[in-house]
């Protein structure tokens, strides 16, 4: 059976959204991150050499990385759900959404969670570009969600779940204000079961 390490409040939840979504049997090992650094225990570390989550361990497979990792488990799936058909415009949509979550997106929003845990003064040389990257990214976020109703076109796929926990962090930190479409679309995709059963989890 697949194990998922689980790190509380972290893209972990990613992994048990999609297997919830799927109902595909799994094993939830819970770590948790030190109280005075936050930082993940050594715990990962035995398991994967890079000490992050999330991980899942499946028979000789270990893997890290989210995007990896969904792509793993959408494979096992014999119903062949949350993922377009190869070679489709929708599947290419996927792609690029799935990417994009850590990719151009994630730079600026984890530059701008970071900053906000430290006292900051003066003329800061990354501000600018952070800014620019901010408008761009969710300027172009916003004028897809203006067009179609999940990021992959008409339906609910994995790609959602890359996004949304990227999309729940920018929210927290107000990067979201005046972004209409995308706070509906936050707010829609959060009323599903099996987010709701994840966000549980920690």
């Amino acid at each position: 059976m697949l194990t998922v390490r689980h790190l509380n409040k972290s893209r972990s939840k990613r992994v048990l959204w999609l297997l919830e979504e799927l109902e595909m049997p799994y094993q939830r090992v819970d770590h948790l991150r030190d109280a005075q650094t936050n930082l993940a225990p050594a715990s990962l570390k035995a398991v994967h050499s890079l000490s992050k989550a999330p991980i899942i361990v499946d028979g000789d497979i270990t893997l890290c990385e989210s995007s990896t990792i969904m792509e793993y488990i959408l494979d096992q799936d014999v119903e062949k759900r949350l993922r377009p058909e190869k070679g489709t415009k929708e599947y290419y949509q996927y792609l690029e959404w799935s990417h994009f979550a850590e990719g151009s997106l994630a730079l600026p929003v984890m530059f701008t969670l970071f900053m906000s845990m430290e006292t900051r003064s003066g003329d800061q040389k990354m501000d600018g570009y952070i800014a620019k990257e901010v408008a761009l990214d969710f300027g172009y976020i916003e004028s897809t969600l203006a067009e179609r109703d999940y990021f992959a076109g008409d339906e609910f796929t994995a790609a959602d779940i890359m996004m949304q926990i990227m999309l729940e962090i920018a929210a927290s930190l107000g990067l979201l204000k005046g972004r209409g479409k995308t706070l509906a679309y936050l707010a829609k995709v959060q009323e599903r079961a099996a987010y709701k059963k994840a966000a549980s989890l920690g």
